[in-house]
């Protein structure tokens, strides 16, 4: 739910998105549907892509598909809409540090990697490098959201190189004991 939050407040500060955000921000002005059922769909589409990667699902992998686009409209219809740009840029880093914060404890329970994680470490399993599968699919989503007119600023930009040292400085305090924040692939590499 805190990934969901974490979505709404960025979108609220309307200075930029997460790459993935701004594709579900494009679809769902194109498509008129609102932004968090898109995110429910494009998740279960990403799902479908697990099928021949042989990645396996968790409860964390179901709570999330549902979750996050759910919690994320029901946020956005109760924040306010920051007029003044102190405002803005508050909400912008809390949502980065609460999207960091809540990346850090799904993938630190263990319980099912999302579906765009799954994806990402699925392309890994079949010999592609992390750092290769993740930069393509960011890459290519944020070009497509951009053209779709998702919102690409500044806040993207921030995002993309707050996101990974926020990630990696609180996954190893919120990971859980005895449990592997890898997500599972029916093969290992």
């Amino acid at each position: 739910m805190l990934f969901g939050v974490s979505i709404a407040l960025m979108l609220e500060a309307g200075l930029g998105l997460s790459p993935w955000d701004v594709f579900h921000q494009g679809l769902a002005e194109r498509s008129g549907l609102r932004f968090g059922w898109v995110v429910i769909g494009v998740s279960i589409v990403v799902l479908l892509l697990w099928i021949p990667l042989r990645v396996r699902p968790g409860i964390g992998t179901v709570s999330n598909v549902v979750l996050v686009g759910l919690t994320a409209d029901a946020a956005v219809a109760v924040l306010p809409e920051p007029e003044h740009l102190a405002a803005r840029a508050a909400f912008l880093a809390v949502g980065i540090v609460g999207n960091g914060l809540a990346t850090a404890l799904y993938v630190g329970a263990g319980l099912g990697p999302g579906p765009r994680d799954g994806l990402m470490t699925g392309l890994a399993g079949r010999g592609h490098s992390i750092r290769v599968a993740r930069t393509s699919i960011e890459v290519a989503v944020l070009a497509a959201g951009w053209l779709l007119g998702g919102t690409v600023g500044a806040g993207t930009v921030l995002y993309a190189v707050s996101i990974g040292p926020i990630v990696h400085v609180l996954l190893p305090r919120l990971t859980v004991p005895g449990r592997s924040p890898a997500p599972a692939t029916s093969e290992r590499s």
